[in-house]
């Protein structure tokens, strides 16, 4: 699984990515960086204070630091109290540029990937129907959701603190070189110490979000898949089944966590042991000069206080790093998302789409995966105007003829011609906008009933009726709380599967479209419905050019020819009469059903 893969601590051409969606706000992020400056300088200046207001004031040393009497008053109690204002005001100021640090940047970032998923779940809708087949929805919902948010905890803490703690390390040792050279130097002895700690620290860390990462992807792909087919887990009474494998994609994310929140636990207090240890010999160091008049007790203090500011930026860049790598992975996949070619493309100049139209499969050889030939072969044509029916067994490829001709695939060799011209030479948008499909499963958004029958394109209350009443929805809809107002849950969660296949049925019809495509439209219906709907069929595919694709050969009898499907190829066409007295395959599949029926009514 690509969640696997663990990414470089800095990778140059996602960075740049990354920091060009950044680019609408970089008036924010001079200001962030600004502030981050101000709040660097603001962490130096407290020990330097504290080191004059004992040098100066509470020890008077003999080699006191720089003068300030220019700014302090030279009276030992003014001057403290001066001094210990200026000092609650650096603190103030301290906590108000983190907070506006803090607010810039985490707005930054959300601006930031607010645009990213746009723009990702924007991708996802223009990539073909292949992608999807290739892809679970599981992995492609980490990557809008998970994946971005790692790469928002990078722009609004890590890079944040990142850059700051770089600051106020480097200030920080400056001021301590300006200090005292030696001190600085044995401060500085414990860092191979922290640097081991901290590669370990990194490691154990990397490998926790790994795993973390792919398990993340893991329960998502597990939800997805069992909550959309809960119907058939509770029918084959699989819960418990359900229930194990889920337990064992949990527990790695649990397990995962756990090593990881270990290895938080040992790290923290080795480092700040380490800073203590480092702190303790400063003190005895220190002490021994100041006692033999080499360094002022002044100086001594504000080495501790920076010691202590010293560590803490140490241990959050340990963090970060791991952030970051984290978050370079994140982008790796992200952008690999984003980078995936669009296989069915549109035309640099498409062809006006003629406002009605035949259509014509010529010689169309056609596969979803290498060279598995669902279709071989395959040449015919639909007038305008005509009703074609296509029957066949399962597997032969039916389903796969009305896909190609809303270009949902691209042939491999062959053409698929609507009105005399390629469907590749027109603007998909175009070209699927002439189409009206019932699919064989229907599809409902959450929304209200009219919504769904509109799905995008605005119908007339004139044409939502007339389709409403045509496929004898008007009952149905007559019985809902609201009406057409009623409110659709997700994947029409409350209706039965023929109350969704009439919604698809009058969706169709609500758009006017010149060409009809019904696949196995009846198939989920009650015998009454599909009654109903086979008196109404003629009037459904009057005026339009139809396909008609179906098992039940009741509903395609009246169709003007008929094409018989058989491994990929139309081995015979005709009329219902014409295929039943050639006594083929056509003639063959009637008589299948027509005994089936004779046992059900016998039973």
């Amino acid at each position: 699984m690509q969640e696997e893969s663990q990414g470089r601590l800095y990778d140059s051409a996602l960075m740049r990515r990354l920091f060009a969606r950044l680019r609408p706000y970089r008036r924010a992020l001079i200001l962030t960086v600004a502030v981050l400056l101000a709040n660097a300088a603001v962490q130096v200046a407290g020990p330097l204070l504290t080191r004059y207001a004992i040098d100066r004031y509470i020890a008077p040393a003999a080699n006191p630091a720089p003068s300030l009497d220019f700014v302090f008053s030279s009276d030992p109690r003014s001057g403290l109290a001066q001094v210990a204002l200026v000092y609650l005001l650096a603190v103030a100021a301290g906590l108000f540029l983190e907070y506006w640090q803090q607010y810039l940047m985490t707005r930054t970032g959300q601006l930031a990937m607010f645009g990213l998923r746009r723009d990702a779940l924007a991708h996802l809708q223009r990539l073909d129907i292949a992608y999807y087949d290739r892809n679970p929805v599981g992995r492609l919902v980490t990557r809008v959701t998970s994946d971005v948010d790692v790469l928002n905890e990078m722009f609004s803490t890590g890079i944040v603190t990142l850059i700051g703690d770089l600051f106020t390390l480097t200030f920080v040792t400056i001021a301590m070189f300006r200090l005292d050279a030696g001190m600085t130097f044995m401060l500085l002895g414990v860092m191979p110490f922290v640097f081991a700690a901290t590669m370990r620290f990194r490691a154990a860390v990397a490998e926790s979000n790994r795993r973390i990462r792919t398990a993340v992807a893991r329960i998502n792909s597990h939800l997805q898949e069992n909550v959309t087919g809960v119907p058939v887990l509770q029918l084959f009474n699989r819960e418990e089944q359900s229930a194990r494998e889920f337990a064992a994609i949990n527990r790695s994310h649990m397990d995962a966590f756990k090593d990881s929140i270990t290895a938080y636990g040992w790290f923290y207090p080795v480092v700040e042991f380490l800073g203590m240890f480092a702190l303790a010999l400063l003190l005895a160091y220190g002490g021994l000069r100041v006692r033999s008049g080499e360094l002022t007790l002044g100086v001594l203090v504000a080495f501790l206080q920076y010691g202590m500011r010293f560590f803490g930026p140490i241990q959050d860049l340990s963090e970060k790093y791991n952030i970051l790598q984290s978050a370079m992975a994140a982008a790796e996949r992200v952008f690999a998302l984003l980078d995936e070619p669009v296989g069915v493309r549109p035309p640099a100049n498409p062809t006006p789409v003629p406002a009605r139209g035949g259509l014509a499969f010529q010689d169309v050889w056609f596969a979803y995966k290498g060279e598995d030939w669902v279709l071989r072969g395959v040449s015919f044509h639909v007038d305008p105007g005509e009703t074609v029916a296509v029957v066949g067994h399962t597997g032969a490829g039916k389903t796969t003829l009305a896909s190609l001709a809303q270009r949902f695939y691209d042939v491999q060799r062959g053409a698929v011609l609507y009105g005399g011209v390629d469907v590749r030479e027109f603007d998909m948008r175009e070209l699927r906008r002439r189409f009206g499909v019932v699919p064989q499963d229907p599809h409902l958004f959450t929304g209200t009933l009219r919504e769904n029958l509109e799905l995008g394109r605005p119908a007339s209350e004139a044409a939502i009726q007339a389709a409403v009443e045509r496929v004898n929805l008007a009952p149905f809809v007559q019985s809902l709380p609201g009406g057409l107002a009623y409110e659709v849950r997700e994947r029409g969660a409350g209706l039965s599967t023929g109350q969704k296949q009439l919604v698809a049925f009058a969706r169709a019809l609500a758009r006017d479209p010149e060409f009809l495509i019904l696949d196995e439209a009846t198939s989920s219906v009650d015998t009454e419905t599909e009654m109903k709907i086979r008196d109404a069929l003629d009037h459904l595919v009057e005026g339009r050019t139809s396909i008609i694709i179906a098992h039940r050969l009741s509903t395609i009898q009246r169709a003007d020819r008929i094409l018989v499907m058989h491994r990929g190829q139309v081995r015979e066409t005709g009329t219902h009469q014409e295929l039943l007295a050639a006594r083929g395959l056509y003639w063959k599949l009637y008589q299948l059903q027509y005994k089936d029926q004779e046992r059900a009514s016998i039973q």
